[in-house]
């Protein structure tokens, strides 16, 4: 199978996503965000609000709707709103209006009026540097501050100082929003004290657990349906604030409420990337061999102290072989939107920095860049014992390389015209990680087979997943499986996020698939089964005697007269985990073109070589690729929000907040090694949906930099940073 099951729904409009749904008497919710960055709420005015046409209720921090803060043990607290009269950012949701319809809500929220007491806003990620906190522990337990040298090193400077080059430079990257192509929503309906939440999330299960917390409902009361999710990639993790007030509301108000952010509210009523500072210090002997590896990392976080970049612990600990390693991560609180993950999370922005250096590495060195980087390759992260258990990064650029033309590659670039041609290349890695999944596999009496796990599908793939290796693991064909996702009242798949649905799902699969085949046996073999107190075995969909009998797992359910049998597989890493590291790898290669006189940047080729274990699907393996590379482009030379010092964003819409277009992007090569990792789970498959960011800005950089003879240092790279000369 190489097509996507849920390609023609999705071009053809049939896919019905969280908001399309309208139902009778339903009430629409708009909701109102804060003017200021930093203060306290003295009063909220709302009378003309409430007045205003249609209106049906107006909800604040002094009549607010009943939340508390749900927790999670990997997500931590998720933000409720309307829970107290504290302003931490400009754009904090504050407010929710609810009427009879969307235009009426909106409007009626434009009339509530707000008083403030102001406080101070720190908004400026670099004035707050001198401050910096510790930052929370890496996501092993690792402390925020580590150091591995070698024995007579007494501190890094040391081991620096005695280096034959050595290069000390730092790098920046910009705050992001995921920006998906669904905003945020919900469409809440309560029933006989049920709830049911029609509403975008990478889990359904995990958005039901937050929200019976929230709402102090036993679990079993709330259900979660998210068949079609238009774009995540970390944005839509935890519960959003329109699912929350949707919920809420409509329990006080006893009629279904809708409500979704609009654009330009989705840039500060959600969350994003978090900007960072990173101070990278190589040292290295003139061969090339890496003596010492120093990486300073600052990341710009909530006032509450929320998520952070982890960005030396997700590069610098893990990609390169060292004799001496000092990495840091330092937070910086400010009055700025929420953040959380973003598409490789610490990896994205983090590999920016380490392969900026390691390219400015090379060239002090005289040496190629894929060199270097292949003389420093790591048998295992610097300071552990446990070694990949699986990596062909040499083959990775072996095969770049060679594919790319990187054999004709003139330090200093080339002209062509008017134009200024340069090559870079950088390498990927993003942990091969799993989390607990559960899945049910229901053979029927009409020969299919449905596959159910309550995770999501935010555009990987996940959905024809399920359908190839349901096939493989019931030996039949893949039209005659009906993959089921995205409701919380299906067994647990937990969050697809992290690189893992593959690999987690899958194995469940893998579990599952021998136990509903036992289940099939004992039912046929059974006093009064078709295949009574005989020998029989499973092939082609089929259960076989020794006499040559067969029938198909359907007729053998009509024959007993069932319609189903079904088994729950579950599966979770395990002790795999102490005998090895596990990650993804791979190569990136970019060609740029920088115009003359107007200095403008054109990327004009690009390749990404990655060693992922097993590609499953190779239509939808390729795609995940392709849309990171093109992240990754959007990252080096469009994308970033700008804070004004009042803590306003200033290009809080898709107009003024630039991401690529198609002209932007050149055809994008991509291909893969493939070479199953079994060590890491059954299926032989490691994440691809986030490496294909990782290592692509700083190839682009890189390539700029070839280029021009310009370094440039921080994210995105514009015309001006390029007119210097």
């Amino acid at each position: 199978m190489t097509g996507r099951l849920d390609a023609a729904p999705k071009v053809t409009g049939a896919a019905g996503y969280g908001s399309d749904r309208t139902l009778p008497g339903m009430l629409y919710g708009h909701v109102v965000l804060s003017t200021v960055a930093h203060g306290e709420i003295t009063a909220m005015d709302v009378a003309a609000a409430r007045a205003s046409s249609g209106v049906v209720a107006v909800y604040t921090p002094f009549e607010p709707l009943e939340l508390t803060t749900p927790q999670h043990p990997l997500l931590g607290g998720t933000w409720v709103p309307l829970q107290d009269t504290d302003v931490a950012y400009h754009g904090q949701p504050i407010g929710f209006v609810v009427a009879e319809t969307y235009e009426q809500a909106r409007d009626a929220a434009m009339l509530v009026g707000v008083g403030y007491r102001t406080r101070p806003a720190s908004t400026s990620l670099d004035d707050g540097l001198a401050a910096a906190e510790d930052g929370p522990p890496a996501m092993d337990g690792s402390p925020p501050s580590l150091a591995v040298l070698a024995p007579g090193v007494e501190s890094i400077d040391d081991a620096l100082a005695d280096s034959a080059v050595v290069v000390d430079a730092t790098y920046r990257t910009t705050m992001q929003n995921h920006a998906a192509m669904e905003p945020h929503s919900a469409v809440a309906i309560w029933e006989s004290g049920r709830l049911t939440v029609h509403s975008g999330t990478q889990g359904a299960d995990l958005q039901a657990d937050s929200l019976a917390q929230a709402l102090g409902l036993d679990p079993s009361m709330v259900h979660a349906v998210n068949p079609y999710v238009g774009g995540a990639f970390g944005g839509k993790g935890q519960t959003a604030v329109p699912t929350f007030l949707a919920a809420a509301a409509a329990r006080e108000l006893g009629r279904p409420v809708k409500a979704a952010l609009t654009r330009e509210q989705v840039f500060t009523a959600t969350a994003n990337r978090p900007s960072t500072v990173q101070r990278l210090r190589l040292g290295a002997e003139k061969d090339g061999t890496l003596v010492a590896v120093q990486h300073e990392s600052w990341s710009a976080t909530t006032i509450d102290r929320g998520f952070v970049e982890p960005t030396s612990h997700g590069t610098s600990r893990q990609l390169y072989a060292t004799r001496n390693l000092a990495i840091s991560q330092k937070m910086v609180p400010l009055n700025i939107p929420r953040t959380t993950f973003m598409r490789a999370p610490g990896e994205a922005p983090g590999s920016f920095a380490l392969e900026s250096a390691i390219d400015e590495l090379a060239v002090a060195l005289g040496m190629d860049p894929i060199e270097l980087r292949r003389r420093n390759s790591s048998v295992a992260p610097p300071g552990r014992d446990l070694q990949w258990s699986s990596k062909h990064l040499d083959e990775c650029f072996t095969v770049g390389a060679a594919r790319f033309g990187w054999s004709a590659r003139t330090p200093g670039g080339r002209v062509d015209g008017d134009w200024l041609v340069g090559l870079g290349t950088a390498t990927a890695m993003f942990p091969a990680l799993r989390f607990p999944a559960s899945v049910r596999i229901t053979l029927r009496d009409d020969d299919t087979a449905e596959i159910a796990t309550s995770g999501a599908d935010p555009g990987t793939g996940l959905l024809t997943v399920l359908a190839v290796l349901g096939a493989e693991s019931l030996d039949v064909a893949p039209d005659r499986v009906v993959p089921r996702l995205g409701d919380s009242a299906l067994p647990a798949g937990g969050m697809s996020g992290g690189s893992t649905a593959t690999a987690s799902a899958g194995s469940a699969i893998m579990v599952a698939a021998p136990l509903v085949i036992d289940e099939l046996v004992a039912l046929a073999t059974a006093p009064d089964g078709p295949f009574a107190g005989r020998e029989v075995s499973y092939a082609d969909g089929r259960l076989l005697a020794a006499d040559g009998r067969s029938l198909t797992f359907g007729e053998v359910l009509r024959a007993a007269g069932r319609t189903s049998v079904a088994a729950i597989g579950s599966s979770a890493a395990g002790e795999e985990m102490t005998k090895h590291s596990f990650s993804s790898f791979g190569a990136q290669f970019c060609e740029v073109r920088v115009h003359r006189w107007t200095r403008e940047i054109r990327v004009s080729r690009m390749l990404g070589v990655f060693d992922a274990g097993r590609i499953v699907n190779e239509q939808a393996s390729r795609s995940q690729i392709i849309g990171g590379m093109i992240w990754g482009v959007s990252a080096a030379l469009h994308e970033g929000l700008e804070i004004d010092a009042d803590g306003r964003l200033a290009n809080a819409d898709l107009a003024s907040y630039l991401i690529p277009v198609n002209a932007d992007i050149p055809e994008v090569d991509v291909e893969f090694v493939r070479r199953p990792d079994t060590l890491h789970n059954p299926v032989g498959a490691r994440g691809i949906g986030e490496i294909g960011i990782v290592g692509m800005a700083a190839a682009v950089a890189n390539a700029v930099h070839d280029a021009t003879g310009i370094r440039v240092r921080h994210l995105p790279i514009g015309i001006e940073d390029l007119l210097e000369g």
